[in-house]
C-alpha cells in the first residue's frame, strides 16, 4: 500500500495539470506555463445548458490574472459555470499563440464531454483567440467569443515602443518582442485585412467591451491614457475604437480601465451572451468604426546617460497644461523640472508601468497654465536609459499632421496657427534606421522615402516651428505602417 501511495504521489507531481478539484483559484495555484490549461472547481450543480467558460489572458500576463486579486473566476463559479483557464506565450504574436489555443480548445472541449465553449478573452488574448478560430480552424469547439478591451486594430503604444526615441529604454526592458511588434497599428491594419475577409470570420459571434478610464494622475495606466488620449477615448492601454470589430456586437463601453475591465464588473453584462448563439451579420457595428482625428500633442526625447542628464523642450503660449513623464528602467531619486523663469518642481509622482513599457519607472510632473518658453528636466543617477514624454494641451494640437504615406513618400502638413516649421523624419524598419531626412516645411511638405520591402516601418517626425505670432513650438509624431509583399501600404 505504501508503494502504491508513493507511485500515486509521483504521478500527480509529474503529470501536467489538465483539470483540478479542491480549492482552485488561490494565489498558489499553477499559472504561467504557456500551452498549459487548468480547470476550475466544478459547481455543486452543473446545468447542461450552460457552456464551459474558457478564460484567455492578454499581453504581459498569465492565467492567474483571472483569480489572483480578481474575482472574475469566483463570480463565474458562483453563477454555476464550469471554467477553464489557458496560458499562452505573453510575449509572442497571434500566429504563435493561435495554434496553441486551437489545440487547447479541442482538449478542453473533449474533456468536458464535447461541450461547446465560450471564450472570454482580455486584451491581446482576444486577438490570439480570433486567430485560433479563424486562421487555425478552431471554430467548431467554440460558440461565442467575448473580448474585453482587445486591441483589434493595434495600439499606438506599440508604435511608440518602436520609435527612434524609445529604443534606448525598450531595449533594456525587453519591450521589443513579437507581441509588441504585432500590436503596431500598421501591422494590425494588414492583419485585419487578412482576417476580416476570411471565410471563417463569422463562424463565431463576437461581443466586445471597451473602457474609458485610466485612473488618476500617478496611476500605473495614466501614462498610457494620456498618450492615447490623442487618438480618442481609451482605458490606459487600448482605445475604444480599437476595441471594436465591424462585424462584432459592442455590448458596452464603460468607465473601466484596462485592468478592471476583466473583473466581475463586466460579468453580469456579458452573462447574457454566454448562451446566445445567434450569428451576427457583418453590418452590426459598422457605424461605430468612424475614424477619429489624431491630435499632435506630444514632445519626445530619449537616450542614456551616466551621472546626469538635461533635456530641454519648448512650450508655446497657447498651452494650458503640460504633463511631463520621465520613464527609466530605474527609479530616479534626483529629478526635477525647471520652468523658463527658473521655478523648480521637485516632487515627481512615481509609479511603475504595467503595459508595453512594463517595469519602467514613471516620474511625472503636472503643470497647469505653464510658462511659455524653454523648459528642462534634470536627472542625476549613476547610469540609466530614459524616455521623456511631454504631453501638451493646446489649440495647436490640431494644426500639425503626418499623413498620406505612399510607397515613395510621406506628407507632413501644418495649418491654422502654425506659420512655419521644419521637420526631421526618422524611419526605422526592424529596429534599424533606413532613412533620416530634414526639411524646412511649407504647408504641405512631401518627404521622399522608399517603402519597397515587406514589413513594418516606424516613422518618427520631430517638428519645430513658429506660430503666426512668431512664438516657438515643437512636437513629435509617431506612426507605423505595414508594407506587404506586393508593395501595398497599410496605415
Amino acid at each position: 500500500m505504501r508503494r502504491l501511495f508513493m507511485l500515486m504521489m509521483v504521478f500527480w507531481l509529474v503529470v501536467p495539470l489538465g483539470a483540478q478539484a479542491g480549492g482552485f483559484g488561490g494565489k498558489d495555484d499553477p499559472s504561467g506555463v504557456p500551452g498549459q490549461w487548468y480547470a476550475g472547481n466544478t459547481p455543486a450543480s452543473v446545468d447542461p445548458a450552460k457552456p464551459v467558460v474558457v478564460f484567455v489572458h492578454g499581453f504581459n500576463s498569465s492565467s492567474n490574472t483571472w483569480w489572483e486579486g480578481n474575482d472574475m473566476y469566483n463570480t463565474a463559479y458562483q453563477n454555476g459555470y464550469q471554467t477553464a483557464f489557458i496560458d499562452v506565450h505573453p510575449d509572442k504574436n497571434m500566429w504563435t499563440n493561435g495554434p496553441v489555443l486551437k489545440q487547447k480548445f479541442e482538449e478542453i472541449y473533449r474533456h468536458f464531454g464535447n461541450k461547446k465553449l465560450v471564450v472570454v478573452a482580455h486584451s491581446k488574448g482576444g486577438i490570439d483567440t480570433q486567430n485560433a478560430l479563424v486562421h487555425q480552424g478552431a471554430y467548431p469547439y467554440v460558440s461565442n467569443l467575448i473580448t474585453l478591451s482587445s486591441p483589434h486594430h493595434g495600439s499606438q503604444l506599440a508604435d511608440l515602443a518602436y520609435s527612434s526615441w524609445t529604443s534606448w529604454l525598450t531595449g533594456i526592458l525587453g519591450s521589443q518582442n513579437d507581441a509588441t511588434y504585432s500590436l503596431q497599428t500598421g501591422y494590425m491594419k494588414n492583419y485585419r485585412a487578412q482576417t476580416d475577409s476570411h471565410a471563417n470570420r463569422l463562424k463565431n459571434p463576437i461581443y466586445t467591451f471597451g473602457g474609458t478610464s485610466w485612473g488618476s494622475f500617478g496611476s500605473a495606466l495614466y501614462f498610457g491614457g494620456v498618450y492615447l488620449n490623442s487618438y480618442g477615448s481609451n482605458d490606459g492601454a487600448v482605445t475604444v475604437t480599437s476595441s471594436r470589430l465591424p462585424y462584432g456586437r459592442e455590448v458596452r463601453v464603460g468607465s473601466w480601465d484596462h485592468s478592471t475591465v476583466k473583473s466581475s464588473a463586466t460579468f453580469n453584462l456579458f452573462k447574457p451572451y454566454l448562451t446566445t448563439t445567434q450569428a451576427l451579420s457583418a453590418s452590426k457595428i459598422s457605424a461605430l468604426e468612424a475614424v477619429q482625428h489624431e491630435e499632435s500633442s506630444n514632445i519626445y526625447r530619449g537616450g542614456e546617460f551616466t551621472s546626469s542628464a538635461v533635456q530641454e523642450f519648448t512650450v508655446e503660449e497657447s498651452a494650458t497644461k503640460i504633463e511631463v513623464d520621465w520613464l527609466s528602467e530605474q527609479k530616479m531619486n534626483d529629478i526635477e523640472l525647471v520652468s523658463p523663469t527658473g521655478k523648480v518642481y521637485k516632487k515627481a509622482v512615481r509609479t511603475i508601468d504595467e503595459g508595453v513599457f512594463k517595469g519602467a519607472h514613471h516620474h511625472m510632473f503636472q503643470v497647469s497654465s505653464p510658462e511659455a518658453g524653454k523648459w528642462k528636466v534634470q536627472a542625476k543617477h549613476k547610469k540609466a536609459a530614459y524616455f521623456l514624454n511631454v504631453s501638451v494641451k493646446s489649440s495647436l494640437n490640431d494644426d500639425i499632421e503626418l499623413q498620406n504615406v505612399t510607397p515613395s513618400s510621406v506628407d507632413v502638413v501644418h495649418s491654422g496657427d502654425v506659420a512655419k516649421a521644419d521637420a526631421t523624419l526618422n524611419i526605422k524598419k526592424n529596429g534599424k534606421v533606413v532613412k533620416k531626412q530634414q526639411k524646412d516645411m511649407k504647408k504641405n511638405q512631401q518627404f521622399n522615402a522608399s517603402f519597397a520591402e515587406e514589413g513594418v516601418y516606424n516613422i518618427t517626425a520631430d517638428i519645430k516651428g513658429q506660430t503666426k505670432d512668431g512664438k516657438p513650438f515643437e512636437r513629435t509624431i509617431v506612426k507605423s505602417i505595414y508594407v506587404d509583399a506586393k508593395g501595398k501600404v497599410f496605415q
